[in-house]
């Protein structure tokens, strides 16, 4: 099963880091505790809209960046776990229109890692 608040707290962490920034930092300026973040982006809290605008104005990025960056990685989540349950179904037309070309390696059937072109390698498990 795919959760939603586990690509969302990847996708907060991976901005948070490509800033630099402590956990500290942007809890404090999002006026959250460190604690309640740090398991919004381990997965382990759902985030309301107004934390996830507050950390996303902390962190100075658009809400809109965060859920198109969520969005793609859910279409990958999805990807990959349509791959592993059926490996000799194509990928569906609207999927490989929004990704281009991307490979599918089953690793083994209950993980897939998928390779989209100018993006890094994601592994997905199936759960």
């Amino acid at each position: 099963m795919i959760l939603l608040r586990r690509l969302l707290g990847d996708v907060l962490r991976r901005q948070r880091q490509r800033q630099g920034r402590t956990l500290r930092e942007v809890s404090s300026s999002a006026r959250v505790s460190l604690g309640y973040l740090s398991e919004v982006e381990r997965g382990q809290k759902e985030a309301s809209s107004e934390l996830l605008s507050a950390i996303c104005d902390a962190l100075d990025v658009r809400m809109s960046e965060l859920m198109r960056e969520v969005s793609d990685e859910l279409a990958l989540a999805e990807l990959a776990q349509s791959a592993a349950a059926t490996p000799s179904e194509p990928v569906p037309t609207p999927v490989r229109a929004m990704l281009g070309s991307v490979s599918v390696t089953g690793v083994p059937p209950e993980r897939v890692t998928i390779k989209a072109p100018a993006a890094e390698a994601v592994d997905v498990v199936a759960a």
